[in-house]
């Protein structure tokens, strides 16, 4: 999963970014709006995390943009701004969460995988794909009862093609979920990637449209 952050704060950003990077998300961080408001409207993410004061463009402003043009990830509010008031108008802007600092990283990344599993349709933490299981909260691969260890860009594959089987997606959409801006991709790399998850939970696991991508069969497609 790859995460816009937007704050200012250099000791609170680093802390955010390197916390959610441990639990395997890619992170793009901004510190300014008005660079977040680019990211948002060239890149994919599949959530974002908005502090409300932030230099050129703050945050209220910014969530707004990205509303007005229809994009639809789900957005939680990071703000020392503890007022009723303003929690109400980043709600009403298009937030899906607020959280107020100080916050513990640990409820952050909870609020985090909650907002993506409601954006995905799936409330609760578990899916089953045949004979393969994923907890979304302990981000862990089951095969038969048996727990299955992937990379951190092999589970991001696997989750990103879960959460919506029988969708196709490209090779760059999942580029974009396994990389940062600025990190070098091989050419070859989902494929590496690919090839090693079908070697762990079966050849079938994930299919292929060729020149097109790559999809999780709905259980009911076999």
């Amino acid at each position: 999963m790859r995460l816009l952050l937007a704050e200012d704060d250099r000791m609170i950003g680093a802390a955010v970014r390197d916390a959610l990077a441990q639990d395997g998300y890619v992170v793009d961080w901004m510190r300014d709006g008005l660079r977040a408001d680019a990211a948002l409207a060239d890149g994919h993410y599949d959530l974002a995390l908005l502090d409300l004061g932030l230099p050129g463009k703050d945050g209220l402003e910014l969530l707004r943009s990205l509303r007005a043009r229809r994009q639809a990830m789900p957005v939680i509010v990071i703000t020392a701004r503890d007022a009723v008031e303003s929690r109400i108008a980043g709600l009403d802007a298009g937030a899906d969460d607020y959280i107020v600092k100080p916050f513990d990283l640990d409820e952050l990344a909870a609020r985090i995988r909650s907002a993506l599993r409601r954006s995905a349709g799936r409330p609760e933490p578990d899916l089953a794909l045949g004979d393969i299981s994923i907890n979304l909260t302990r981000r862990s691969v089951q095969r038969q009862g048996h727990g299955v260890t992937l990379s951190a860009r092999e589970y991001a594959i696997v989750e990103a093609l879960a959460l919506r089987p029988g969708a196709i997606l490209s090779r760059s959409q999942l580029e974009q979920r396994m990389y940062g801006w600025g990190e070098e991709v091989d050419s070859n790399a989902v494929e590496v990637h690919i090839h090693a998850i079908r070697k762990k939970l079966g050849a079938d696991f994930i299919r292929n449209v060729r020149g097109v991508g790559y999809y999780l069969p709905r259980p009911e497609q076999g």
